[in-house]
Order: C-alpha cells, then structure tokens, then sequence
C-alpha cells in the first residue's frame, strides 16, 4: 500500500452513488456499517487491534452482522494481556469469525532470526509482522473497516468516513467520534476493558515498541515513543500513513 494511491472515496468522480453514500458525513457509524454491508456482501472484513477502544467498533459490528470476518494480526509480539482481551471480546461480543493473522516464519526466519529487528530498523519490524500479513489477509475483500479516529492527531486529523487505497475502499465508521463518546459506550454498554489501559497503556500494538502515556500527552504519544516514528503503515491516507 502507498500513500499516493489514497484518495478519499468522496472525491472520486467515477464512484457510483451507493459507493459513494459510504463518505456521508451524517451516517452513523451503525448506518455506514450496514450499508457497508449490503455493498460488499462476503467481501467485506473489519481490521481490529483488540486494543484499548477496540471493543466499541467490535460492538457495533456484531450489532449488524457478526459473521463479517475480524482480520487480528498477530505479530508475534504482542501482550499476552491482548491475546487474552481478544479472546474475551470476542466471545462476549458473540463475534462468528475472528482470524488471527501471522506474519510467514519462513519471512521472519530470513530478516528477523533473533528478534531483534524492532532495535534496529521499526519501519522493516512492522513491514514484517503487519503490513505484510495483512495485504495477503486481504487479499480476497474488496472493502475493509478500521477504527481510526480523528482526535487521535497527527495524520488523522482529517481523516474520510471512506476512501480507497490501492483499489480497495477502506470505511472508517468512527472517524468522528469523539474520546468522550468512546468511553460513554463502554459505560453504556458494559464493555469489557483492555487490562492495560487502567495501568497507563491507552493506545496499545507490540510490547516493546508501547509505553505508558503520561497525563496530558496525546493517545499515542506511548507509540515508537523516542523515535521519529508515530504510524506501523498499515494505514495511508492522502495525508499520510496511519495505525
């Protein structure tokens, strides 16, 4: 996937209007994934991280189809604590088809013997473990859905209810909500909680590369932290990459 190949789907001439309806600022998060749904029936997968907001976006899905296929890409080197949250969320949720994604170990045996790459080189880490796995995983929707947010910053900030990346549409259900709606659904809906996130943790990927976020920091200031690096590169927007 490459930035310049993202466009958001609202400004794409040729898109028919059913397709371009998923860029409707005024769709609810529950209306987009619907029609999100009727677009792309059996094509269509959730991307999720299983991270601290994770549960909101995995509730909404089930609430309109949880057959849809949950691609979780495991690394490697993740926190047992997520493989567990993942586990949980899951079978609370009632979610059909949670599939683990794993980088190929022939791949890691050849640029990651020890395991120490994330030390030495954080952009090939992630190339490795996630942007790899997940364009194979990928291989066979023509839609998937992320849970990125606006308030996160940095090249999100301006982020599209819908765009395509590499001829793929990529639908952002929560793009504008807000850090205070996200938590007023958890509380709502008694959502389990990620175990990390009451110890500091609030945007979480691999262990060694997620810190604490101090008080008044941004959500992802914890991220690649001392390093000029805020984005695995999964994501892309026209704006930049983004995870």
């Amino acid at each position: 996937m490459h930035s310049s190949s993202a466009q958001a789907l609202a400004d794409l001439p040729d898109a028919s209007p059913e397709l371009a309806a998923l860029a409707d600022e005024t769709l609810t998060a529950e209306a987009l994934l619907e029609r999100a749904v009727e677009l792309f029936p059996g094509k269509l997968a959730l991307v999720s991280s299983f991270g601290a907001e994770a549960a909101v976006l995995l509730e909404l899905m089930a609430s309109v189809d949880p057959t849809v296929p949950v691609l979780f890409i495991d690394t490697g080197k993740l926190f047992g604590e997520t493989l567990r949250y993942r586990d949980r969320v899951a079978e609370h949720l009632g979610l059909a088809d949670v599939r683990s994604i794993r980088p190929r170990r022939d791949a890691v045996q050849a640029a990651d013997p020890n395991g120490v790459l994330w030390t030495q080189d954080a952009d090939a880490c992630c190339a490795l473990r996630k942007v790899e796995p997940l364009e194979r995983a990928l291989g066979g929707f023509d839609a998937w859905i992320s849970g990125r947010k606006r308030f996160h910053g940095a090249t999100r900030a301006s982020l599209p209810k819908a765009e395509v990346v590499d001829g793929r549409v990529k639908i952002n259900p929560l793009a504008d909500w807000t850090r205070e709606e996200i938590q007023a659904r958890f509380e709502a809906s008694k959502l389990p909680r990620h175990p990390l996130e009451a110890d500091g943790f609030l945007s979480i990927g691999c262990m060694p590369c997620t810190d604490r976020v101090q008080p008044g920091e941004d959500i992802r200031a914890g991220r690649w932290r001392g390093q000029d690096k805020t984005e695995c590169g999964i994501h892309f927007t026209g704006s930049g990459d983004g995870i």
